[in-house]
This record gives C-alpha cells, structure tokens and sequence, in this order.
C-alpha cells in the first residue's frame, strides 16, 4: 500500500469514528483518565508530525503532517480549556508506548520512515477513536 493511500485511509478512519455513533461505547472512562490520555496522544500528533516534516521525503507526508500539527494543536488547546474549567489536569508529555514508536521513526529515513509514520498514524487514530467512544458513554458533552 503507497504513503498516499495509507495516509488518506487514517483520514477516514479518523473521520468516520467520529462521527458515527459513539453510544455504543461499552467501557467508561473518567474524565480525570480521559483529558490525562486524549492530552498525551495529541502530544504525540504533534511531534510525530513535526519528525515526519523534518524527516520525510514525500510531499503528501509533510502536507498530511502539517495538517496533523495545525488539527492536534488547536485540539490540544481546546481540550486544555476544557480541562482546566472542569479542574482536570492535561498531561504534558505523550505516552510511553507513543514515545518508543517515535524512537523507531526516528531510525527510519526515506520511504522506510513515510510507510512507518504513515502506519502508526493509522493505528494512533484507531486507538484515538476507541478512546472518544468510551468517553461518549460517560454523557458529558463537553
């Protein structure tokens, strides 16, 4: 599967997840777990974004990444003016996990970096729209 095709597929998926409908949602998650874990993935957008600028070689993987940056930053702050309303505190670093597929990203070059970026954005936004449906159960709109 080409960089182009992967990227747009993680689009979708993002996309489709949500907005479909997120009652289904059997897990609850608090909102203290919530902010904590939506903050450090949308930390790692971030970087992983700003790796892909510095690192890729395909001009639809800086444009997808630029994009990643402009949508995860204002999302952040958005999620942080939430947070800080309710007394909840944002997490100021990404996840371990995330923080070992970033080491490996940053061994890669070339094609081998812009297929491996483009799989773990996939994989992140699946993760991401899990974690939106769980919080959906939970019934607070903010």
């Amino acid at each position: 599967m080409n960089v182009k095709k992967m990227l747009s597929t993680s689009a979708l998926v993002c996309f489709f997840g949500a907005t479909s409908s997120l009652a289904f949602a059997v897990d609850k998650i608090d909102a203290d777990d919530f902010v904590d874990e939506a903050s450090a993935k949308g930390i790692a957008e971030v970087e992983s974004a700003k790796l892909a600028l510095e690192k890729s070689t395909s001009t639809d993987v800086k444009s997808f990444a630029q994009k990643m940056i402009t949508d995860h930053t204002s999302a952040n702050m958005q999620l942080a003016g939430i947070a800080s309303r309710k007394k909840l505190e944002v997490s100021d670093e990404a996840e371990l996990a995330t923080k070992a597929k970033k080491f490996v990203l940053e061994q890669r070059d070339g094609e081998s970096f812009d297929e491996a970026y483009a799989n773990n954005q996939v994989k992140a936004h699946e993760e991401t729209i899990e974690l939106f449906k769980e919080l959906a159960a939970a019934h607070d709109e903010e």
